[in-house]
């Protein structure tokens, strides 16, 4: 087989796979959140810069009719296909193209690129496309600073991945950093191009900051606040985050690429080749500050994996090595590399679907890791949505749904469509709080829907209305077995605004009291009766 031949069945294949995945999973973890980004198109949210919001809608468009949650896929999943040509381009521009071929394997082996951003909607999959985008142009402009046209593609793809997760601002840092490594790369300074590409990102960008400086500041002001914070050196937290990351690349893929770093970080920078120090410059900023956040503050596993995908190409080098050097055992490798993330995903898809692992009590892996299951999540709200439309409770125009989080009020929203309207009450309340404004609610009765993974009581909602009283309870049920409790309380005449506003951890606000309706006092009962199960 050519190397042409295996890099487009590398992408065909891997494609139709997510496809399938992507068709027999409910929405999971923040999709549903993404969704309402299509749903509110803006050039910025709460959490995020915009693209994740601009790919949900492309794909929720070209696949109109279809399943919300596979639509909303649908476009994360062909920019992934792409990011696999664009690894191979990368890589095959300075290692050949069995080397390019190597590295789009690798990025589709991993357990977070290769199922998790190649199938969920999210904005990982933008960054990861704009990303590699960026450097195969720096990369083609540095081989030629005189041709202006391709800092222009450069300066498009960095302002694309900045409108895709802010920390693509690190790719000018690695830019520089590569100009200190090698001086003979510093010609082009003399030249127009590496100006028109900043001003060019800094331009695609500049609608964000417009927005944020409408919406004070909120989306770089919560980022800022997510690794912030000096709060003492904690080894622990720097332990955690190496044993995540190991997990999120798969161990064999991680431990190979944390030794390609050392061996050149051992190596003197002069004896670089141009390729290495290039990769290595993109890849040491995003290392660098996301672990050194980790002394001291719990970041997410795959905050700092961008950093490692800089330096994919240099193991697909290996890897092209191994296969030319040993190519029976290297095969062998490379089928077990490719089986695993295959094996995984198909059993979690049907895992989520079926409960294959659940026991009688609707636990994970049965009496061996009795665990509660992430996967409920996928079918929960379905079966909630199911059943709020045969009680008749979305047929009020003036009753609301809401929850307390931002995550489950997304979930709500998307297996409910456009029938009812949905809130967050909870002081962090993410985007809801820019989607609608807290005295829109004043006057109009609510649902709050609790499920075992709420932190709020239904008591807590008293204050804000008339009277809150119980509904409903029923079991979400999955082949059979209960796996989880829903209660449904109606919260009647909403009489004063809930203030949204994230401040950080702290008790909910709490209201200015409106009077209640004449001859309707107002309930203000601390000990709601359970609802009775169905």
């Amino acid at each position: 087989m050519t190397n042409r031949r295996a890099l487009w069945t590398i992408i065909g294949v891997s494609s139709v796979l997510r496809l399938v995945w992507a068709a027999n999973l409910g929405s999971y973890t923040n999709e549903a959140y993404y969704y309402l980004y299509a749903q509110n198109l803006a050039w910025g949210y709460f959490d995020h810069p915009p693209m994740v919001g601009f790919v949900a809608a492309l794909g929720l468009g070209v696949t109109h009719g279809l399943s919300p949650a596979f639509g909303l896929r649908v476009g994360f999943i062909a920019m992934f296909a792409g990011s696999t040509w664009l690894m191979a381009r990368l890589t095959t521009r300075s290692f050949g193209e069995r080397a390019g071929v190597m590295a789009a394997l690798i990025l589709n082996v991993t357990v977070f690129y290769g199922m998790v951003v190649g199938t969920l909607a999210g904005p990982d999959g933008p960054l990861l496309f704009f990303w590699l985008l960026t450097l195969e142009r720096l990369g083609a402009a540095l081989e030629a600073p005189e041709q202006a046209s391709l800092w222009v593609g450069a300066g498009f793809a960095w302002g694309a991945a900045m409108l895709s997760k802010y920390y693509a601002a690190l790719l000018p840092v690695g830019f520089l950093l590569y100009l200190v490594l090698k001086p003979s790369a510093r010609r082009c300074l003399r030249m127009p191009g590496p100006y028109l590409a900043i001003v060019e990102g800094l331009a695609l960008f500049s609608p964000v900051i417009g927005w944020n400086a409408e919406h004070g500041w909120a989306s770089f002001a919560f980022q800022g606040n997510r690794a912030g914070g000096f709060q003492g050196f904690q080894p622990e937290l720097f332990l955690e985050a190496i044993l995540g990351q190991c997990l999120y690349l798969t161990p064999w893929i991680w431990i190979g690429l944390v030794a390609i770093l050392a061996r050149l970080i051992i190596r003197r920078p002069r004896d670089w080749s141009e390729s290495e120090a290039f990769l290595i410059s993109q890849a040491v900023p995003a290392l660098a500050i996301f672990m050194g956040v980790a002394t001291f503050r719990r970041i997410m596993p795959h905050w700092p994996l961008i950093g490692f995908v800089s330096l994919m190409p240099l193991m697909g080098k290996g890897w092209a090595e191994q296969l030319a050097a040993s190519p029976r055992r290297t095969r062998w490798r490379l089928r077990f590399c490719a089986a695993v993330p295959l094996l995984v995903g198909t059993l979690f898809v049907i895992h989520a679907r079926s409960g294959l692992f659940q026991n009688e009590r609707g636990q994970l892996l049965g009496s061996v890791w009795p665990v509660a299951d992430p996967t409920v999540d996928t079918i929960r709200w379905g079966q909630i949505a199911r059943e709020l439309k045969i009680r008749g409770l979305l047929d009020d125009p003036v009753t609301f749904l809401f929850t307390d989080s931002w995550r489950f009020s997304a979930e709500l929203a998307i297996v409910s469509g456009r029938e009812v309207d949905v809130a967050c009450y909870h002081r962090d309340a993410r985007s809801f709080r820019f989607w609608s404004r807290p005295r829109d609610w004043v006057g109009r009765d609510g649902i709050f829907i609790q499920v075992e993974d709420s932190q709020v009581q239904a008591e807590t909602y008293v204050p804000w209305f008339t009277r809150v009283e119980p509904i409903a309870t029923f079991p979400i049920v999955r082949a059979g077995i209960p796996v989880e409790t829903v209660r449904l309380y109606r919260c009647v005449r909403q009489t004063a605004p809930f203030q949204f506003g994230y401040t950080g951890p702290g008790p909910m606000p709490r209201p200015g009291r409106m009077p209640a309706p004449e001859g309707e006092p107002t309930r203000m009962s601390r000990h709601l009766p359970t609802p009775k199960l169905r």
